[in-house]
């Protein structure tokens, strides 16, 4: 068996956080340095925000349609969120999957757990931590998105998001953006090399035993 017949399943990375800690911007500055790394694209029954568009930012649908799609089994998971639901459509991650490639997520604790459910063996979870409360509540306002009352109640939330950190394989305290991601990075490397994602290895290393490779 030649080496180059080896082939690996694509894993989920999924990526958790309180709002303000980090998640999105370590989320993207990975998608910039793996090619071979796709984000799931969420479907939510949320308001489009100004500059979002549907297919990029997320499937934007209504509440009707959302509950058919949950119906029909076409949900990898989904959850309520902030008043709002949000789900991973299954065909596009699991095709990429089968091609070798990883698909990252961001998502919730809520979601987690249902992928986890399914999937843990195509799963690896990672949850972001802040240095602190007072600089969670510092990077929530200097996003200059949310209102006072939406910044108290993504607070509020945070305190619940947070004790579910134990449900993850990694933990990553954010203090420093740029180490963040170089950790995050490791992580993902680490496990793209396990060997139970090559297809083909116990071959490839008996024709090494054999002398036929």
């Amino acid at each position: 068996m030649d080496v180059s017949e080896l082939k690996r399943r694509g894993l989920m990375f999924v990526l958790s956080s309180p709002s303000g800690a980090g998640k999105t911007t370590i989320t993207r500055k990975l998608l910039e340095k793996n090619t071979d790394l796709t984000m799931s694209i969420s479907a939510t029954t949320r308001q489009r925000r100004p500059g979002e568009v549907d297919g990029y930012d997320y499937y934007f649908t209504d509440m009707a349609e959302f509950n058919k799609h949950v119906e029909n089994g076409d949900m990898l998971e989904y959850a309520k969120v902030f008043e709002n639901y949000y789900g991973t459509p299954r065909k596009p991650v699991e095709k990429a999957l089968s091609e070798g490639k990883d698909v990252i997520f961001d998502i919730d604790w809520q979601g987690t757990q249902q992928l986890a459910e399914i999937a843990r063996d195509d799963l690896v979870t990672l949850f972001i931590l802040p240095p602190s409360r007072t600089e969670l509540e510092r990077r929530l306002r200097s996003r200059g998105q949310d209102k006072d009352e939406e910044i108290s109640y993504r607070m509020s939330k945070a305190s619940n998001e947070m004790t579910h950190y134990s449900e993850y394989d990694y933990v990553i305290i954010n203090t420093d953006i740029e180490k963040s991601i170089e950790q995050a990075q490791m992580i993902l490397d680490a496990e793209r090399m396990k060997r139970r994602r090559i297809a083909g290895l116990s071959s490839f290393v008996r024709g090494l035993v054999d002398g036929s490779n």
